[in-house]
């Protein structure tokens, strides 16, 4: 896990990642939780390089969930 960051973090990444897939895309998750797009665009590249797994293959017009996500 990345210095400075708790479990509880990674808590709220996992939740903005499922919001991510719920929503269908990056920029609807930014608004329905308040963030910034880049913000979650970074957290969710945070979980996937804690969790050493690719969950989300994304591009600037689709996301796919991997078999890990």
């Amino acid at each position: 896990m990345k210095a400075g960051r708790s479990g509880l973090d990674r808590i709220e990444d996992i939740e903005l990642f499922v919001r991510v897939v719920e929503r269908g895309s990056l920029t609807a998750a930014a608004v329905a939780v308040g963030l910034s797009v880049s913000l979650v665009s970074r957290r969710l590249s945070d979980l996937e390089r804690d969790l050493g797994v690719r969950l989300i293959d994304r591009s600037s017009r689709m996301l796919v969930l991997t078999e890990h996500g």
